[in-house]
């Protein structure tokens, strides 16, 4: 498991891009070592704050093997970081990585936090037809990653995984789940101690009495 390619990018004006038009998705890959911050990689820059200012978004990752899996479904190739992911990995599921997994990254540690949302400049920027509803079908979102520990990392580092939750909510999970996919909502709501929000949006799937009778046994 390792990282394949760090990538930063710098933010800029482009009409096409939402209310702000203004993005910093078009992430290159670097060839040098990256000092990672609270906020996130040196040297990359996020235009919108107010959805993607959060700590627990300070690291987006992404999956070369489901970009693989697109290249295949969209006929064309894609680059690392053309997601606009600040770490491109190999040999690690990143859907299937549970919230509040550690990651050790070069000298750095990361904890996921939880899916991509997709929005609306991630589909002008791909320009693929119906892009927002292929990409959530898919269930292929990448996760997102907090800084723990502060430190460096560089394309070719290994992923550690240091630590994972005995029970947990996968990132696949939590983002079928949030778009209404009853069968994940189903699978974290048998996780013990999960959010609360969960049962709220099974009251508001399921109808009141069904989650009821499961809090109940």
């Amino acid at each position: 498991m390792r990282i394949l390619s760090v990538n930063v990018g710098a933010a800029c004006d482009a009409e096409w891009a939402g209310a702000l038009k203004r993005t910093a998705i078009d992430k290159q890959a670097v060839g040098h070592r990256v000092a990672v911050r609270d906020n996130g990689l040196a040297g990359d820059e996020r235009a919108d704050q107010k959805h993607h200012g959060s700590p627990d978004s300070a690291v987006y990752s992404y999956a070369r093997e489901d970009y693989d899996w697109w290249e295949r479904e969209l006929g064309r190739e894609l680059r690392d970081g053309r997601f606009g992911e600040n770490l491109t990995t190999s040999g690690i599921d990143v859907n299937g990585a549970l919230i509040g997994e550690r990651w050790r990254v070069g000298s750095a540690l990361l904890e996921v936090t939880g899916p991509r949302t997709p929005c609306v400049v991630f589909r002008n920027w791909m320009d693929e037809p119906g892009w927002l509803k292929r990409f959530t079908r898919a269930g292929r979102p990448g996760a997102y990653l907090r800084v723990v520990e502060l430190g460096e990392l560089g394309a070719g580092d290994e992923v550690e995984v240091v630590f994972r939750p005995g029970v947990g909510v996968s990132v696949g999970d939590w983002f079928r789940a949030r778009n209404g996919d009853r069968d994940a909502l189903h699978r974290i709501l048998d996780v013990p101690g999960h959010d609360a929000k969960w049962d709220v949006m099974a009251e508001q799937v399921f109808g009141e009495n069904e989650v009821g009778g499961r809090a109940g046994g």
